[in-house]
């Protein structure tokens, strides 16, 4: 199996273009309308302005820029301008080259032979070159760079051969039809070995890529900032501008404070910002000096997990009268203003094997709800919660802080829905989730989500887990789901392997395994002199092509 990096290279990287405008198109972006204005006249003559620096709003400070360690997706934003990958993938799921030419896949599945290009230097001036890529995929799995998400992308990665120079064998312990394309993930984005070696744990504050921008200064909690590489000419085929970008440099400023971040840019201190909060996505779209730029992310939506190591969680009815009564299009239409998309499945439409049949699937219904609780034994009592065997019948629900997404407020409206069949909601808001979720396992409903390219993101979260190991957050054990999802991972035919999503998606949604929420859309505002942002496959921003119109 080969890919090849320069047949009819610019003609696929304008489809390409296209292509991703109109599924932004449809995944909700929109820019303001009205009288014609200067950028837009430029843009229509096909002339892009050179220089000037972007100042771009982040709603939270990345915990690190090493691609390898970062466990945050606003991590990503800047790690992209930085770092580039070896494939990159489309948004048809395709596979296409990047800092590898082409490559080749062994029969079995278990060997990946990458031929890389020869023209490509990291920012201080080291070659990139085959030893560079063992030495990334084997950093990742040593122990001491307490690699995060990375090392979750790279399974099962094993070990790497250097052929030549310019060619890398990387060896699977177990056949990955998820593998090429987390190599597209920015996670798995390669660093500069020179600068690991020197850097060594502090390689996040000075980070150095082959990307076509170069790391600059990271004022604490402030900004970091990013200048133009003048040598990039290895673009991916997901951007038109193959060389190095227009812009000087990018000032992404850290602003958490909703209002702020908003009021920034229509203040014009800053020229874009990001995560737009749905009421400010409203009063934007209605005005003619700004852009609104959208587009879902792909992957797992928001979802609350339901404990099953807990009791009555544990019992199907309980779950499903939980499924029942919480109202989800109440929830996302009150909080979001129809800015967010319901969910209805584990994947996010736009991902591989999505089912849409889900949709419209589970519909509010309290009397059945208090049906199955009755059924299992919980009376209400005086003060309208149910108890059972001297216990009264409790949910303990966990979320972070800050309020990302209005998060919090989705427990707080559950606990009311809740509260009509007679189950005690208790909310705990929490700043150490790693200690009360994934080390104590204390709580019976927990929200996560996850940005991914390929549907063996549902592995880590619904398969049977090692009793010695990491618990998933659903305690999900299930034969039938574990045989789909392991022969998903390796099912070469894509009809089938999509047939085989949609067997653990219905099984998951059937048995009351979680309760989707929403579909969150990754949302930009910005002036409108601001021309040429676009969206990755995942969702990220790219700024190869952005220029600033006079």
């Amino acid at each position: 199996m080969r890919s090849h990096a320069r047949k009819q290279r610019k003609s696929v990287a304008t489809a390409a273009l296209v292509l991703m405008l109109l599924l932004s198109a449809c995944g909700g972006q929109q820019a303001s309308s009205g009288s014609t204005t200067a950028a837009g006249t430029l843009a229509a003559q096909g002339v892009t302005a050179q220089g000037g620096e972007l100042s771009f709003a982040l709603a939270t400070s990345p915990d690190t820029l090493d691609p390898h360690r970062s466990g945050l997706a606003v991590s990503v934003r800047v790690i992209r301008t930085i770092h580039d990958s070896l494939v990159v993938q489309l948004p048809d799921h395709t596979i296409k080259p990047w800092l590898a030419t082409e490559w080749e896949i062994s029969e079995d599945g278990l060997s990946y032979t990458f031929k890389l290009r020869e023209d490509v230097k990291f920012h201080d001036g080291t070659p990139f070159n085959a030893e560079a890529v063992k030495y990334n995929f084997d950093r990742i799995l040593d122990p001491a760079t307490k690699a995060s998400n990375a090392a979750a992308l790279l399974q099962p990665y094993r070990s790497s051969e250097v052929l030549d120079e310019y060619t890398v064998k990387l060896n699977l312990a177990t056949p990955s039809r998820a593998f090429l394309g987390n190599l597209s993930q920015a996670l798995l984005g390669i660093v500069s070995p020179a600068a690991a070696q020197k850097y060594g744990d502090q390689l996040g504050q000075h980070p150095v890529g082959t990307g076509p921008f170069k790391f600059v200064k990271w004022e604490e909690n402030a900004g970091i900032q990013v200048e133009r590489n003048p040598d990039y000419k290895w673009a991916p085929e997901l951007v038109t501008n193959q060389g190095a970008p227009y812009l000087d440099g990018i000032d992404f400023r850290i602003v958490p404070e909703e209002a702020t971040r908003i009021g920034s840019v229509q203040s014009k201190q800053v020229l874009a910002a990001e995560t737009v909060p749905p009421q400010h996505i409203l009063t934007l779209e209605k005005d003619p000096n700004f852009q609104l730029l959208q587009t879902n992310t792909v992957g797992l939506p928001y979802t609350l997990f339901f404990n099953k190591d807990r009791e009555p969680w544990n019992e199907l009815k309980a779950r499903q009268a939980v499924q029942l009564a919480v109202d989800v299009d109440t929830i996302v239409k009150t909080l979001y203003l129809g800015t967010y998309e319901r969910a209805w499945s584990p994947l996010t439409p736009g991902t591989f094997g999505y089912d849409a049949s889900l949709e419209q699937s589970i519909k509010p219904d309290i009397p059945k709800a208090n049906q199955l609780l009755d059924e299992l034994g919980w009376v209400r009592g005086e003060d309208g919660i149910r108890t059972k065997d001297g216990k009264k019948l409790t949910l303990r629900y966990v979320d972070g802080t800050p309020n990302r997404e209005k998060r919090n407020d989705i427990a707080v409206m559950i606990q009311q829905q809740l509260k009509q069949i007679g189950i005690a909601v208790e909310v705990e808001i929490t700043k150490d989730i790693r200690t009360v979720v994934y080390t104590n396992g204390d709580y019976d409903l927990y929200g996560n989500s996850q940005v991914n390219s390929d549907p063996n993101a549902l592995y880590s979260f619904y398969h049977s887990y090692d009793p010695k190991g990491q618990a998933s957050l659903s305690r999900l054990n299930d034969p039938d789901v574990d045989q789909w999802l392991e022969q998903g991972r390796v099912e070469k035919d894509d009809s089938k392997r999509a047939e085989l999503y949609k067997q653990v998606q219905h099984y998951i949604i059937d048995h009351a395994i979680i309760l989707p929420i929403y579909v969150f859309p990754y949302t930009v505002a910005a002036s409108n002199s601001v021309q040429g942002v676009l969206f990755d496959s995942l969702g990220y921003p790219l700024f190869n092509d952005v220029s600033l119109q006079k």
